[in-house]
Formats: structure tokens, sequence, C-alpha cells
């Protein structure tokens, strides 16, 4: 069994070792299969929740944000459920809100890079460990140190620290330690290896690919990757991203099937290069296996032992969680997973559970703390916090004509399009209502563009449009969004009666609460702000420095001009 029990990240002594093994020796094979597994929970009924823990006992089990006191009470049935105590996962990656409804929506990873300031990944990191731990959950599918280097992924974007990857480093790092700073009983996965963000396509939908050079990687994500692991990082999150030319390099003889194998498959990306060149001890955990990414490559029920026997040591995910412990079962019968695998991957989730404390926290009843333990979710700490990352983020891409400050005296009347307004289950709100209630409250006469109304009022002009109005101002909230394949502003069919013909002639102002990269979608825009998160503090922040009560201070952490000629200029 090659695992260094007392070197980083378990460090267990010789008595933590033994009872490792003791424990590992103790378990069935149905219970060693079990700790193979990290479902997603979809059950709703108590009683049916535990039914589930005490038939598939997993090595965990993760709820999608909820109300704060429902997924507590789940976390609690599925700890007193579970013989060996659960990982309770959870994407805090941008705060609280990851786990909870009621938690802090901090702000989104690349609004934190924003402020240039690793305080505030600090800062996001305290808060969403602070907050996840008052839930139960003991594992941070986090931070995220994917780089955002092609603006047409439609997944990375504003969830990554950006395109630098010293920045990416840093951030995390920072975010690392403000999420351990509340104890052992939290561990943390940086995701998503070998590293996302090349690609312009989605791993949810197909096998993407990090295309770059053995040399270029190492000097990007292997250099982030190998800073985390030599930190501590207790496990990895292996994404359905294939790495080819590293695996030629790893495996000269490697087939065509073998280059383009996602990483979560790839014996050359998990076992070659994470754990025999990068030295990784920890854990190694997949990425969701209901991506299309993992199932493109090969039938499933050879999939999911293969995924263990090329090196990972848990599955995060299933269509059917019976059918998956089946197909892993007759994976062991039939030799594709030998037992020596299974043992070696169960070993290491017990040593990381073992170094938490979990075992010790279950013999006293401590994994779930008491209800009262809630009021720490939302916090008018952490409100402030977020509200001050928020206004020192905004960044002022450009204003060429001098377009800001506005305010009602000079700008009275302002005519106002909302394009890609949603909200999302991590708590992102629909800022376009916000928006626009924050400057009627300042005292502007605000209009909406409707965008029911496909042609022009032949009564209507130009002109008329023009001296009616002292300003427009567009609220983009079109962000990333897993399966959806582009991320572009969408106008108005069939004419784009929408689209900014008056630059020329009013004060135009862009504002995008979510994607960065609006201006290739808006070259001749005069005035562009990007505020990275659609949160009611990121409206208030932008609001102040609409209105020159404060002074943009954000940093891009990304190229805002795509590579077009007319914006590099």
């Amino acid at each position: 069994m090659n695992i260094r029990f007392n070197e980083k990240p378990f460090y267990l002594t010789e008595e933590q070792t033994a009872f490792v093994l003791e424990k590992l020796h103790s378990l069935t094979l149905d219970e060693k299969i079990g700790q193979l597994f990290l479902p997603i929970n979809y059950i709703e009924d108590e009683q049916e929740l535990r039914a589930f823990v005490k038939r598939f006992q997993p090595g965990g089990l993760m709820n999608r944000p909820a109300p704060a006191k429902l997924n507590q009470s789940r976390h609690k049935v599925i700890q007193e459920e579970s013989r060996i105590p659960a990982f309770i996962p959870a994407n805090i990656e941008s705060g609280g809100n990851g786990a909870a409804t009621e938690g802090t929506a901090f702000g989104n990873p690349l609004q934190v890079a924003a402020t240039g300031d690793p305080a505030y990944a600090l800062e996001l990191g305290q808060i969403a460990g602070t907050e996840g731990r008052a839930l139960g959950v003991n594992y941070a599918f986090a931070p995220i140190v994917d780089i955002d280097n092609n603006t047409l992924n439609p997944i990375t974007n504003t969830r990554t620290f950006g395109k630098n990857p010293e920045t990416v480093l840093k951030m995390a790092s920072a975010y690392i330690d403000g999420l351990m700073e509340g104890g052992k009983n939290m561990c943390y996965s940086i995701k998503h290896f070998p590293g996302d963000g090349v690609d312009d396509r989605d791993q949810h939908l197909h096998t993407t690919y990090n295309t770059l050079s053995v040399d270029q990687w190492e000097a990007s994500y292997g250099m982030i990757y190998r800073t985390l692991i030599e930190k501590g990082a207790p496990t990895v999150m292996v994404g359905h991203i294939g790495l080819p030319e590293y695996v030629k390099v790893i495996n000269p003889k490697a087939a065509k099937k073998e280059i383009l194998s996602p990483g979560s498959l790839s014996k050359e990306i998990v076992t070659g290069l994470l754990r025999e060149r990068m030295n990784f001890n920890g854990l190694i955990i997949t990425d969701s296996t209901s991506m299309n990414g993992f199932y493109a490559h090969m039938s499933r029920e050879l999939a999911v032992p293969t995924a263990i026997a090329n090196g990972c040591d848990m599955f995060l995910f299933n269509f059917s969680v019976e059918e998956d412990y089946q197909f892993m079962k007759a994976g062991i019968e039939k030799g594709i997973l030998s037992m020596e695998r299974v043992d070696e991957a169960v070993a290491r989730v017990l040593a990381l559970k073992t170094s938490m404390g979990l075992f010790e926290d279950q013999a006293k009843g401590t994994l779930v703390p008491g209800e009262d333990a809630l009021k720490l979710l939302g916090s008018e700490k952490a409100a402030g916090l977020a509200r001050e990352c928020a206004d020192r983020a905004v960044t002022l891409v450009k204003d060429e004509e001098g377009n800001l400050p506005i305010s009602p005296k000079t700008h009275k009347k302002v005519m106002v399009y909302v394009m890609g307004d949603r909200e999302d289950f991590y708590g992102n709100q629909k800022v376009g209502a916000l928006f626009i209630q924050a400057l009627k409250k300042e005292g502007f006469d605000v209009d909406t563009f409707d965008y029911s109304v496909h042609f022009p009022d032949p009564a209507d002009t130009t002109r008329a449009f023009i001296e009616k109005y002292d300003c427009a101002i567009y609220v983009l909230s079109e962000g990333t969004s897993s399966n959806q394949t582009t991320v572009r502003l969408k106008w108005n069919l069939p004419l784009a009666n929408d689209a900014p013909w008056f630059v020329n002639d009013i004060p135009t102002i862009v504002i995008s609460f979510a994607n960065p990269y609006h201006l290739r979608d808006m070259p001749e825009i005069k005035t562009y702000i990007n505020a990275y998160t659609t949160s009611a503090y990121t409206v208030e922040a932008v609001m102040d420095k609409l209105l020159g009560r404060s002074e943009f201070t954000g940093v891009n952490p990304v190229d805002t001009t795509c590579g077009y000629y007319e914006l590099n200029l």
C-alpha cells in the first residue's frame, strides 16, 4: 500500500495509522465499496434518507443549497446513520451560500481577485468555513484553481481568480488559510485537475482538453498545483479534462483513446502525473460523474471501476447509486479493479477522516453542531466584509468620453436595458430590478426597454429618443452556467432594436454583473464597468461609483478586450 500515513496531508501517528488499518480490515466488501462513493442527495423525506444511508453507507453525501435548518437536519441524519463518519461537502467557493440559502454570498472568486488584495480571499475562506461548519459541512469543494485563459470558456469565467497564475495561486492560498482557521474538522479540494480554462467547451457536455505543452502547463497549472500540494492540500478533484501533451510524454506508446482520455479516467494523468510525478499523497476524487464528459469516453459499466483502478480514490455523484455500486462490485469480480487498489483508496478515505478528527467527533456526537450554530450564517460582520469587497472590486474598464459621474440633476431621464437577468441555486440574484430600484431611489426618472416590442413604432424617431433620454444604461447579467455552451449577449430579434445605436448621441454606460467579456459584443461602448457578482452588494457599490461617491479601485483580473484589435488600440 503506497500511502505515507505519517506525512502530509495526513500526519497520522503510529497509533492513528494502526487505527486506520484495523478499521480498513474490519470492513466488508460492501462497506469498502460504500466508502468509495460520494453521491448527491435528492431525498427529501427523513425516513427515506435514513434508509438510504443505512443501506449504502456511502463515504459522504452532498446536499445542494437549501434552507439552513433543513440542510443541518439532513446532515445530522446522514451522520447518525453512518457507521463511518461521512464527508459532508459543499461548493462554498463564493461563500456560505454554497451550503445554505441564508449563507453569505460573499462574492465570486473573480470579484475577489479584482480587489487585488488576498486579504479578501482570506475573508472569503473564513466566512465559507464558519458558515459551512455551522451546518455540519466538513469538506469544501473549493478553492477553484482553474485559469481563465479562454474568454469563450462557458464555465470558468467568474468562478476563477482570473488569468494570471500567480494571482490564482495567491488568492487560492489565502482562501485556504481562511477556511482552515476554524480547525482541522474541515478539508478542501483544489480543482479541477489538470486544469480548466483552455478549451472553449464545457466538460458537463463533452470531454474537454487542456492542450498546453508540458512546459506551458508546468509554468501555470502545474506551478499552482505543486505549490498547493506542498502547502498540504488534502484532496484534489480531477475533472473530465484531458491533458494530451503530458499523456504522450508519460506514455509514448499511448493510443489515441488514451491520449484523449478525461483526467478522471486516465491512469497517466491521475497516477502517472498527479500521484507519481507530483508526489501527491492525499485523496483524489473525481468531479461529478453525472457529467457527459465522463460518460462520453467509455461505457459507464466499465468507467465506474476504471476510475478507481486508474488512481482515483472517491467517485463523485451518480446517475443510479444502486447501479453504480453493482458496476463497482462487478468490476472487482471481473478483475478490472483489484482489491489492492480498493484497499488503498479506502485507506486514504479513512486516513483523511482520521486526520480531521471525525471519528473522535462521532464518538462525542459533535459531527453536526446544534441549531444555535445557525446564528453564525449571514452575520452583519460577514455582510459588511462582502459589501467592502464589492466596493473594492468594481472595475472601470474604460470611460473614454468622460461619461461619469452621472447625477439626477444632469442625467434625469434614463433608459435601462436589462439583459440576461436570472437567479441561480447559489443565491445569485436578479440584479436588474435591484439596480432600477436603486436608480429611482437616487431620484432618476427611469424607463426600461420593453423586450416584447420587436419593431419600432413608426411614430418614434431617433431624434425623439435622443431628445427624451439623458443617458442609457445597460445592466448585463449573462453569467456562466453548466450546460450552457455560449455566454454571449442575445439581442432582440429580428432587428436588434435594443442595440446601442445611440452611443454617439447620449451617454451610454454598460455594467456587467457577471461575464467580464461583453465588450466583444459591444465594442463601440465608451463606458464599461465590470462588477463580477450579481448581488445587492455589487449593485450598491456600482451605484456609489456611478454617482461619484466612491472611487473605482478594481483591477482587471482578465483580458477584457478578448484580444480584439480595435479594443487594444
